[in-house]
């Protein structure tokens, strides 16, 4: 129930600190962004806005409260029990201060729904509950976890149980315990609270990237009516962004035997298509924000700012074609027998745009700090959609008025997110190097072209041929669009490349708009073949999308055996639930995703591709790792532990029988105090030297 509170007060705040910063955005939906009169329900706009200018402030107050309690037990008590009375307090205050005139404005926005949108809101929330909760839930005192979102989940569960039932302050990697936290974990951490809080675990993650899910598919549909002035087209964009466009289907159709039977051998074969590198990670479909849970809130955010920015695009556009008609309107007046040439014309545009004093002055501070501060605050919930963001709306700045307003935001976003970088991380959180060509096997120019026709299928085409068809406005916009899959193809911010497939995603879902123009022009033809093209061309760009829908489905399937469990009830979890903390380091094997972890377990050394991805040593402590399991003496292994910070030492089946080490588990039982052993698991305790006589397994 305190977890469900919680929600409310974070969607409480966000409407304070929207009405205060943003009062006209309850009737930001009237217009198109070229003035024309539109029907756009406000809540697709607002509610997003709501729910992320409340749940990221609140949920960095939260832990900064929690870090000033530390040393407690469970510093997440005094921080709600601090924080939760006072946002309260602030929400009726506000409520109570113009109350009707709140209450208005509420009325109205729910009362702006018309059926089709209400029947939108309610398929997209029900297709991600099913999702989410096929994919991880739980069922007595066991947890599931679909196969294909397992390996994610391991650190994500991981940081949430290290806040749920540790304290975790000052924050560690749960996979690369007592290091800093190179990792964007507050999405992680906004879980774990409301698992504190009461709500079971599958609910804590599920109820959150349902609904920064659908505040997503409210902001794409929202930005593509206003755009275009067509709701037509604002739902097929979020059916674009759903499943994607491949030629993926296609080749996996003609990999397949003659004679196959095609619905058997997919039951029996149920793996991601495609022939680029990955794609048989699920790397491009809904399997990426069924693992990636902390991905929708930074989409929101992004969407939002962009949202908020394109209408200045647009108003440069308006004044400056304005000025420049009337300049050259004076100047044919004056010398009626001469044209402009094509560069007086361009030196009127470069006049009324850059160097005009629209195209700079900002009438609105506050919005542009609160833009900054909002998606500043943002970097450690996902820090590819803050890069994405400032990539975009710099593009947008170019030909945009009140660039100064672009120029605030982006300073203010850069300097809270490079001082949460040096809280913390020791050192840098990206190192960003020039690598061209992305995943593309060959890397030239010719071979990223290929590369992207064979990932993206007709959408290529489609955007396109929809250049043609678009305004100045609508070329620049699709151009800025595709600022983050640029970035992608030409510099790599980690050591591993494939986490760049975030930013290529984040294009394509914004390039889905002109897409989605394009093929609704062609159905406005005249005619039944139109229709039919239209169709067929809509087919053709979701089909892959499609199975690999089907696919996610089947790869998740807890019936047939793939997904894995963990039981809140086992010996070894309710062991590390009852006596470890979020200070206590376990030296295990490498571990991914098992009662340990579900126990809130830190692991020394957990599965390496996830710290390493991240930017840790995993080799050094890998070498670390080997010395203590296989230390020939009591004094070395100890001697080691101490260096390493090591509370618990765990030997097990897993590491038992490692190929990459032996254990010495004689000398283990020899040097610490047995405080676990269920037969086959056995845990010491490193802060418990025996002497010689004790004997090793003195406690079960």
């Amino acid at each position: 129930m305190l977890g469900f509170l919680y929600i409310l007060i974070c969607l409480g705040i966000g409407f304070v600190i929207c009405e205060m910063c943003f009062p006209k955005l309850s009737v930001f939906g009237r217009t198109t962004y070229d003035g024309r009169s539109a029907e756009i329900p406000s809540l697709f706009v607002c509610f997003p806005a709501w729910s992320i200018f409340g749940t990221i402030p609140m949920t960095w107050l939260t832990y900064l409260l929690g870090y000033l309690f530390q040393n407690k037990r469970h510093p997440l008590f005094y921080a709600d029990a601090i924080l939760m009375p006072v946002a309260i307090g602030v929400i009726a205050a506000f409520f109570l201060w113009k109350r009707k005139k709140r209450f208005q404005t509420l009325r109205e926005l729910f009362s702006e729904l018309g059926m089709g949108e209400i029947v939108f809101l309610l398929i997209v929330t029900l297709f991600y509950i099913f999702l989410f909760f096929w994919t991880f839930f739980c069922r007595d005192t066991k947890y599931y976890v679909g196969w294909s979102v397992a390996s994610d989940f391991a650190p994500h569960i991981g940081m949430i149980r290290s806040f749920a039932l540790g304290n975790n302050f000052p924050t560690s990697y749960s996979h690369f315990a007592g290091s800093d936290i190179k990792y964007h974990f507050l999405f992680q951490f906004f879980v774990g609270n409301l698992n504190y809080l009461g709500m079971r675990l599958d609910w804590a993650f599920n109820v959150p990237s349902i609904w920064f899910m659908v505040c997503t598919y409210m902001l794409l549909y929202f930005y593509a009516v206003k755009l275009t002035g067509k709701k037509a087209i604002g739902t097929l964009t979020t059916v674009l962004f759903s499943f994607r466009s491949s030629f993926a289907f296609l080749d996996f159709l003609s990999s397949l035997p003659k004679g196959t039977n095609f619905v058997e051998y997919f039951e029996e074969n149920p793996g991601f298509i495609g022939t680029t590198e990955h794609e048989d990670w699920g790397l491009w479909n809904l399997n990426v924000y069924c693992n990636q849970r902390h991905l929708a809130i930074g989409l929101c955010v992004l969407l939002f700012l962009i949202i908020y920015f394109t209408q200045f695009l647009f108003g440069q556009a308006k004044r400056v074609k304005a000025e420049a008609e009337r300049k050259m309107l004076l100047f044919l007046t004056d010398h009626p027998d001469e044209e402009l040439l094509p560069g007086e014309r361009a030196e009127y545009m470069v006049r009324e745009s850059i160097l005009h004093k629209e195209g700079w002055i900002s009438p609105n501070w506050t919005k542009a700090a609160a833009c900054g501060i909002l998606l500043g605050l943002c970097s450690f919930f996902n820090g590819a959609c803050v890069i994405a963001c400032l990539c975009i709306l710099f593009v947008m700045a170019w030909a945009s008025d009140r660039r100064l307003e672009f120029a605030l935001t982006a300073a203010i976003a850069v300097i809270l997110s490079y001082l949460s970088t040096r809280f913390f991380i020791d050192g840098s959180a990206v190192h960003p190097t020039f690598y061209f060509g992305f995943l593309a096997k060959n890397r030239t120019i010719s071979g990223v072209i290929k590369y992207i026709i064979t990932l993206c299928g007709l959408l290529p085409f489609v955007i396109l041929a929809a250049l043609f068809f678009l305004n100045r406005v609508g070329k620049f916009l699709t151009f800025a669009f595709t600022a983050p899959i640029i970035l992608a193809f030409t510099v790599s911010m980690t050591i591993d490349i494939a986490v760049n497939h975030k930013y290529v995603m984040i294009g394509l879902m914004l390039l889905c708009i002109p897409a989605s123009l394009m093929i609704n022009k062609i159905w406005q033809q005249r005619g039944a073949y139109a229709k039919i093209i239209t169709v067929m061309l809509v087919f053709a760009m979701t089909v892959t999308g499609v199975f690999d829908y089907g696919t996610v489905l089947i790869k998740n399937d807890e019936k047939i055996g793939n997904a894995m469990n963990m039981d809140e009830d086992s010996d070894v979890c309710r062991w590390v639930m009852d006596n470890a903390s979020s200070k206590d380091i376990f030296l295990t094997d490498w571990y991914s995703l098992n009662e340990f972890v579900l126990g809130g377990a830190m692991l020394y050394y957990g599965w390496p591709y996830y710290a390493w991805s991240a930017g840790y040593d995993t080799y050094g402590r890998e070498a670390l790792v080997h010395k203590m399991y296989e230390a020939s003496t009591p004094d070395e292994l100890d001697a080691l532990v101490k260096e390493c910070g090591i509370r618990y030492i765990v030997v097990d089946r897993q590491n038992r029988e490692s190929n990459e080490y032996t254990v010495n588990e004689e000398n283990i039982i020899a040097t610490y105090k047995l405080v676990f052993n269920d037969g086959s698991t056995r845990i010491f305790d490193a802060s418990k030297r025996i002497t010689a006589n004790e004997g090793g397994e003195s406690e079960k």
